[in-house]
């Protein structure tokens, strides 16, 4: 990876910010993207234009994947693909909370290789490279150590503590939640929470970034399934995700 592309990542997200706060509680203009795809905003329609222009300019062998631009297959022939999330948390920016994020990652051949997750109204930007550690502002992060499901503090949401889910006995959890799937593992690398886990399937974008950040934290980081998310796929989605301890991961997975 060429060491420009963290900065790239980095300068691009703040970018971003800028934009998203031009129109955080601004009352934007919004449309429900239908199939139960959520909502959308002209703040996420135009950051996406800002990065996909940015990011290919600088890197135009790059292929790409955005929640927010039109997908095709050009991407699954290229070996480096950013993998975007231009507002993660939409309807958390519509309420006003300042709790949405904005994800960029670069996969190379189903890896994450660089990760940028930053939150602009919150003052936090987590950066993350394999193999050279995840970052919180430029400090260094570490994941919790917890080993005991009983006790652990997780970002996980009540419909996923159903017990038709865990057949292996349903974990004693308080929920815990944030809109952001890729500040929910942050929130996991950082050690605010022992871990994060969403059983829903989930889109590429929304975890690319959290991902590297989180297992360069010392997490790990698998899909329900237990295994290694693998990124650019031709439907770009994954079987949940579980970032977590060692040994509290495997609890988990044990009982499901």
């Amino acid at each position: 990876m060429p060491a420009s592309d963290i900065k790239l990542l980095t300068d691009a997200a703040h970018a971003a910010g800028d934009i998203a706060r031009k129109y955080f509680q601004a009352h934007p203009e919004t449309w429900d993207k239908g199939d139960n795809q959520g909502p959308v905003t002209e703040a996420d329609l135009a950051i996406d234009r800002m990065l996909h222009g940015e990011l290919l300019t600088a890197q135009p062998d790059y292929g790409w994947l955005s929640e927010e631009t039109e997908d095709t297959t050009a991407r699954l022939a290229r070996p480096r693909v950013f993998i975007i999330d231009p507002i993660d948390g939409t309807r958390a920016f519509i309420a006003g909370e300042k709790t949405f994020a904005h994800s960029l990652a670069i996969a190379e051949d189903g890896d994450i290789i660089a990760a940028v997750v930053h939150l602009p109204m919150k003052g936090l930007t987590y950066s993350a490279t394999k193999n050279g550690g995840a970052f919180l502002n430029g400090k260094p992060i570490i994941a919790s150590d917890a080993q005991d499901i009983a006790s652990a503090r997780m970002l996980i949401t009540r419909p996923t503590l159903k017990p038709a889910l865990w057949p292996g006995g349903v974990p004693d959890l308080s929920p815990n939640f944030r809109p952001s799937l890729a500040y929910r593992m942050c929130l996991a690398a950082d050690g605010s929470f022992d871990g994060m886990l969403t059983l829903r399937d989930t889109w590429e974008w929304d975890v690319a970034a959290g991902d590297l950040i989180a297992r360069e934290a010392g997490a790990n980081v698998t899909t329900r399934e237990n295994l290694p998310p693998r990124y650019n796929n031709p439907k770009p989605l994954l079987a949940g995700m579980i970032a977590a301890p060692k040994l509290l991961h495997q609890q988990f997975i044990d009982r499901l």
